[in-house]
């Protein structure tokens, strides 16, 4: 296994999946989200593993753009806005290889081999 976490050192959901991999002794590498961001790839095969933009969005984030991302209804606007702010992006985003999840998501991480 291959896993990253992306997100930040606030976010108590990815300190989370950080101690889930912890106590299993799966090696993981953390990205900070805040610095460094997910690449064009790894945002494109984010959004193909999880099912779309409307997935990837923290619609609970305390952002003027969130309210703007509502009403748009061109999913490659709201792509191109969330890619460019990557703040709106629920945490933790965890990936393995072609396999990625959004939020704390210890179900489906037990699957992964």
């Amino acid at each position: 296994m291959n896993i990253q976490i992306f997100g930040t050192s606030k976010s108590f959901d990815t300190k989370k999946a950080e101690r889930w991999f912890k106590e299993r002794r799966i090696p993981y590498q953390l990205v900070d989200l805040g610095k460094y961001g997910l690449s064009g790839r790894e945002f494109d095969g984010v959004l193909r593993a999880v099912g779309g933009i409307d997935r990837l969005i923290d619609w609970d984030a305390k952002s003027p753009d969130i309210d703007v991302l509502r009403y748009l209804s061109d999913p490659v606007q709201k792509e191109d806005r969330v890619y460019e702010n990557q703040k709106l992006i629920r945490q933790p985003v965890v990936r393995n290889g072609k396999l990625a999840t959004v939020g704390y998501c210890p179900d489906v991480w037990q699957g992964w081999k």
